[in-house]
């Protein structure tokens, strides 16, 4: 499918061919007919990309931090390569489309193939021929609306969520500031509520053109009298102004507080400077109001991802129901959007779209995709050049597909693949198609395909499944029964039942004759420290005392990894499996508590204790409280009279008979040496270099410490590993 894309290092729009996205739960795949280009947002972010990359320091100085706490946590190299990796990758752009609905997953009742949709949000309303959009982002489109109108639903909604956050009511003056778009649209939607509209800008086409968007009186924002004239239309000065201009200076709020009235209302629509003086605000005790993009629900995992709604009687108007009265006042042509209408290109020329919609002048572009309204139109499929089975046995080049191109996959995985010289990239597959084929580019895969296609693509001989948590299992036990040799980053799977599925899998494909292989990311075990520390250990006759702390650091609750079994399930079973390796016996028992949550946690401040079939004892705690300085990982191991002490991967000290002896690493967590050992496995046709078993029992225990949390004080939180692993 076509699809505009930015590339984030120049800033570049270009359009291309990229694999259509997956169907996925609580969304709907959607065949675009028009996107709107967003003049002003977008100007942004691609006035953005054009920086230099100290330029782009300086534009986002928050990011600049995350990346500082993330090299002292990983590691000066890890972070550079964490940086690379995202400024050499394409980005969708757009978030205002419309079209017609292809599927409906499962569950989803609202929607039907066919019907007629506009829908919001970006990374899901993108300039794509075909996007997939959560429940609660789209909307369905009246028969009175043409689908070229709808594509500006989106971006109307802010306008309307920015009206309402001003409180006016019929008979109030609202000064709209910055006539561009979105305040087209607010002037329409504050005549149409019985207000009196006053426009400034600083464009005098903008100006003049205000009176026919709704505006009652018109102005420039820089004429030197502009407060007096303000003040002999509305004598008190306006009730509302609202600001939809995007400028880093702060002078449009500064002519808001001094046209406002006493107790008047700022509201910040569009993205400006807030460096306001006190004087205006102090003394007419003006109110600044934030609103945030189309409506409650923006930024919302949980009602944009999840498809949990607000109940009406306490939430009115949510970004979705915003969008549907944007449809309803269309079709009555209570809003014309006719004047926007007035530029539109095929996708094709979407890039001469961009230069010249952000060059000045027009409203907006619309982007069409050619498409009839039968909604019938799918993907043409990816053809392959062989029909062969799997190959078995040693191989002297193995093809490898990688399902999920995200920052680790781009950083770490992709990175040693490349480096071994008996490894072809075959394929890479995304659920949104668009991060593939920026892989394709930059890592040179053959080809970039859908999820689905790469599983069944007959030249793919291993996957590396790299994607989100809860596609893991399913991924994992499709290309199992594919005879594919498999790698997947942690979790394994994120319940028993997934645990259970896999197993079945595993063991019908080996009792059939076939020797599948599968391998799981715990790379801490092969790091160079790891495996000098158990070589100091190697001769022991005595049980062990491991003692793990993991100083991980607060995710906000938007967070993504508290989903799909959380923190515990997602990366503790790092550390379960790093006293696994060292202590190299059976877990039998874990025991877990956490600190109450006081709503500020997510069950990521825990205390696990472990028992081994020899006696051996791992005490290992996750902590997200804190403090970032602290290193993030440290290790203590105590048997026969000597200790092993490990700082971070990056100090190892050893002491037994009161010599101790300090060794220093270049903060290695074992990467490398986890890929190597992966694919010299793969290529040889031997064995996992972690047995089957070791990897059910070590994602079983960390569904047992997941469970031991949630059972609570009051039940028995000692559970035993099922004895079925140890067969």
């Amino acid at each position: 499918m076509k699809a505009l894309l930015e590339d984030l290092k120049t800033g570049e729009i270009i359009s291309c061919e990229v694999p259509p996205p997956e169907l996925r739960p609580g969304g709907i795949l959607v065949r675009t007919h028009f996107s709107a280009i967003s003049a002003g947002t977008e100007r942004v972010k691609v006035e953005t990309g054009e920086k230099s990359l100290i330029q782009k320091a300086l534009a986002r100085p928050d990011l600049v931090k995350q990346v500082i706490q993330h090299a002292r946590q990983n590691g000066v190299v890890e972070a550079y390569r964490k940086v690379q990796a995202k400024l050499d990758s394409l980005s969708t752009m757009g978030y205002s489309a419309a079209g017609v609905v292809l599927e409906v997953a499962e569950g989803v009742s609202e929607f039907r193939r066919g019907d007629r949709v506009a829908c919001g949000g970006g990374g899901y309303a993108n300039h794509c021929e075909i996007n997939f959009v959560p429940r609660n982002l789209a909307a369905k489109v009246p028969d009175a609306v043409p689908l070229d109108v709808a594509s500006l639903t989106t971006i109307a909604a802010i306008a309307m969520q920015g009206l309402r956050q001003s409180g006016v009511v019929f008979g109030e003056t609202v000064a709209v500031i910055g006539a561009g778009l979105v305040g087209a649209i607010t002037m329409q939607l504050a005549r149409a509520a019985g207000c009196r509209v006053i426009a400034l800008d600083l464009n005098p086409s903008r100006v003049e053109r205000a009176s026919s968007f709704g505006a009652h009186f018109s102005i420039l924002a820089n004429d030197p009298a502009v407060a007096i004239r303000v003040r002999q239309f509305a004598e008190h000065g306006v009730d509302a102004a609202i600001i939809t201009a995007a400028t880093h200076s702060a002078a449009p709020v500064e002519l808001a507080a001094e046209i406002c009235r006493d107790r008047g209302a700022i509201v910040i629509v569009g993205d400006v400077g807030m460096g306001v003086s006190r004087a205006h605000m102090y003394h007419k005790e003006l109110r600044i109001i934030m609103s945030r993009s189309y409506g409650p629900g923006r930024y919302d995992p949980h009602y944009e991802e999840e498809g949990q709604d607000y109940p009406v009687g306490f939430v009115r108007w949510t970004e979705k129901r915003n969008m549907e009265a944007v449809l309803a006042l269309a079709a009555s042509q209570s809003l014309d959007f006719s004047p926007f209408l007035e530029k539109t290109y095929p996708v094709d020329a979407g890039a001469h779209a961009y230069k010249e919609i952000l060059g000045g002048g027009a409203y907006t572009a619309i982007i069409s995709y050619g498409q009839a309204d039968d909604g019938t139109a799918t993907a043409p499929p990816v053809s392959v050049t062989s029909t062969t089975a799997a190959r078995a046995g040693k191989l002297d080049v193995l093809r490898v597909g990688c399902i999920g191109a995200g920052g680790f996959a781009r950083s770490i995985i992709f990175p040693a693949l490349r480096a071994n010289k008996h490894v072809a990239f075959e394929s890479v597959a995304t659920s949104s198609g668009v991060a593939a084929e920026s892989a394709r580019r930059g890592f040179r895969f053959a080809r970039a395909e859908t999820p689905a296609a790469l599983l069944e693509n007959p030249l793919v001989d291993a996957v590396f499944v790299l994607s989100r948590h809860d596609s893991h299992a399913r991924y994992v036990g499709e290309a199992l029964s594919r005879d594919k040799r498999v790698f997947v980053e942690k979790p394994l799977a994120i319940n028993l039942e997934e645990v259970g599925e896999i197993e079945r899998i595993y063991d019908s494909r080996r009792t059939a004759g076939h020797a599948p292989f599968l391998m799981v990311g715990f790379n801490r075990r092969f790091a160079p420290a790891t495996e000098k520390l158990q070589a100091f250990f190697a001769q022991r006759r005595e049980p062990m005392l491991v003692h793990v702390r993991v100083n991980a650091g607060f995710q906000s609750a938007d967070s993504w990894v508290h989903a799909d079994g959380g923190r515990i399930v997602g990366e503790f079973c790092h550390f379960i499996d790093w006293a696994r390796a060292v202590i190299g016996k059976h877990i039998q028992s874990v025991e877990a508590r956490a600190l109450p949550d006081s709503g500020r946690y997510h069950e990521d401040n825990i205390s696990a204790t472990l028992t081994f079939a020899d006696g051996s004892i791992a005490n290992l705690l996750y902590l997200a409280n804190g403090d970032p300085s602290v290193p993030k990982e440290y290790f203590e191991v105590f048997c026969e009279g000597a200790v092993a002490r490990l700082d971070d991967f990056s100090t190892l000290t050893l002491a037994r008979r009161s010599k101790v002896e300090k060794f220093r690493f270049a903060h290695d967590k074992g990467h490398s040496r986890e890929i190597d050992l992966t694919l010299e496995a793969m290529i040889s046709g031997g064995p996992s270099p972690i047995p089957f078993e070791e990897l059910i029992e070590v994602t079983q225990a960390a569904l047992a410490v997941r469970k031991a949390i949630f059972a609570g004080p009051s039940e028995n939180s000692r559970l035993t590993v099922p004895d079925a692993i140890h067969a």
